[in-house]
Parts: structure tokens; C-alpha cells; sequence
């Protein structure tokens, strides 16, 4: 399969300090990836070296020829004393192919028609971003890398911000590489990658993370405490409940209608990506 990136054992050092270890990854043309670890676990060191703004120590990229990279940084790089629509054009005559209608086009799904004629740095933060992926847009790229780049924003922002990701992949058929500390939004990628002090520690769809690296837990109680040995399972006890761990929807359909004269309540919590997280690194996300 040919990918549009892929990063081949690199490794990256400053002094004696080993800040990414033996990675490997691949970027499929068309999706989303999620690049999730804590803060300085090496998230934006890997995204510099995918990018060539920072050269590794050794292995390589080996990127699609002629690839287009476009660029959201968690610091904008635009002019907070212009209006956004200058800010824009601005960047539009950087490029030696000028599409207007393009750039109308990046408006319009960015939703920064209401604010064009605002500066920048009267923006919220939501707002801001919008205009840096515009930004980042202008110039039609294959991929676009983002770092960080719904931290700090509330969570309308986030909605808008996803909303305006899927709208760039199905109609532009757009190729996104994001890192984030907020585990839930790697339920929209299509593949997660888990980083934790510069090693990747596994990776898949969320749901695979999640099948592997977690358990369901059920807790019940019961009738009469007499009919514990009758369960045939293991479990822990906390308090008047008792705890089952690992069991899939089927197993717990299963067990509640074999038991359910003993049981007087329950209540079954699905494992979740956090729960994988800390599995895997020992650790809780920031």
C-alpha cells in the first residue's frame, strides 16, 4: 500500500536527551489520524519531523512526490493588527498559483464570513482557530498537520472545529494528522496512535484500543449474600457490591438471565479509551 507519509525507525535527539524513540508510522491518504500522549511526550517534535521543519536523528520520511503540506501550529503565525480577510489574502500572494474562488470556497466552510472584516486579535479563541486552518487551506494541501488544535477552546468550539474536519474530508477528500490530550475525540479517527516519552505504544482504531486494553466492569448487588458461591465467576467485592471485569455484551446478557432471581441491582460501565490509555502508558492523560 502506498501511503502519502511514513516515518521509518526515527529517532530524535537534542544533547543526550532521547525525545522520540525507533518510530514508525503511516499516513493513509484520506484519513484522520489521531496522535494522542500527555504534554511532553513527544507529539509536536514527531509532527516537525514529519513536516521537515525539524530533521531527525536518524531514520526517515519517505513522503508522496509532490505532497502539499499544510500546517496549523498551536502559536497562529498570522498578524493579530490585521483583519482577517487581509490576513488571508496575504497569505493567498505567498503562493504562486492564486485561486480565489478557492479561497471563497475555505470561507464559507470555516464559517468566517461574519468575521472577515475583524481584526485577529479581537477573536475568540474558536474563531481563531477557524482562521488558522483557513489559513492553512489555502494552498489546497494534501495533508493537514494539527497541533493541539482544539486545546483551551470550549466545547461548542470543538463541535465546530470536528464538524468543519469531516466537511474537509468527505468533500475535499482532505488527509488530517492531529494531535490531542482529549482522548474522546480519537472516537473520530480512523486510526489512534498512543505516544508516551517518545515511543509509540500502540495503535489501531479507537475501538480496537479500547477491545484490547480495557475491561467492562458490572457491579451488582444481591438479594441474599448467601448466593455468592452460586455465580461460578470471579469477582471483587466493594462494600455490597460485587465487581466483574472483562465480560462483553454477550457474557453479561448471558449472566443476568442465568442469575437474574438473585439479583436485586446492577449496572454495567463499557471500558473506554481512558481506560486503555492507562493501561498502556500507567499513566492518566492530561
Amino acid at each position: 500500500m502506498t501511503y502519502l507519509i511514513e516515518a521509518q525507525q526515527l529517532n530524535k535527539t537534542y544533547g543526550k536527551h532521547q525525545v522520540i524513540q525507533d518510530l514508525n508510522l503511516q499516513i493513509k491518504q484520506g484519513s484522520l489520524v489521531a496522535y494522542l500522549g500527555t504534554n511532553g511526550a513527544g507529539k509536536s517534535t514527531t509532527i516537525k519531523m514529519l513536516t521537515g521543519i525539524v530533521k531527525a536523528s536518524s531514520g526517515r520520511v519517505v513522503t508522496k512526490d509532490n505532497l502539499k503540506i499544510g500546517m496549523v501550529f498551536q502559536e497562529s503565525i498570522l498578524d493579530g493588527e490585521l483583519k482577517v480577510k487581509d490576513n488571508l489574502k496575504n497569505r493567498l500572494k505567498m503562493y504562486t498559483s492564486k485561486d480565489d474562488a478557492w479561497l471563497d470556497k475555505i470561507i464559507v466552510m470555516t464559517a468566517l464570513r461574519p468575521i472577515l472584516h475583524q481584526k485577529y486579535k479581537t477573536l475568540s479563541g474558536g474563531q481563531k482557530r477557524r482562521v488558522d486552518i483557513a489559513r492553512a487551506l489555502i494552498h489546497k494541501p494534501d495533508i493537514l498537520f494539527l497541533d493541539e488544535p482544539t486545546t483551551g477552546l470550549d466545547i461548542q468550539s470543538r463541535q465546530m472545529i470536528w464538524k468543519l474536519f469531516k466537511t474537509l474530508q468527505e468533500e475535499e477528500k482532505l488527509t488530517i494528522f492531529l494531535t490531542s490530550h482529549y482522548l474522546e475525540e480519537a472516537d473520530n479517527a480512523d486510526m489512534v496512535y498512543i505516544i508516551d516519552k517518545g515511543k509509540i505504544l500502540a495503535s489501531g482504531s479507537s475501538q480496537d484500543l479500547i477491545t484490547q486494553y480495557s475491561k467492562s466492569k458490572l457491579r451488582l448487588s444481591l438479594c441474599r449474600d448467601e448466593d455468592k458461591v452460586l455465580l461460578k465467576r470471579d469477582f471483587q467485592e466493594e462494600g455490597q457490591m460485587l465487581i466483574f471485569e472483562g465480560l462483553d455484551v454477550k457474557e453479561i446478557i448471558a449472566f443476568l438471565g442465568e442469575h437474574s432471581q438473585k439479583i436485586a441491582h446492577f449496572t454495567y460501565q463499557q471500558g473506554t479509551l481512558n481506560d486503555a490509555f492507562l493501561t498502556i502508558t500507567g499513566k492518566e492523560i492530561d
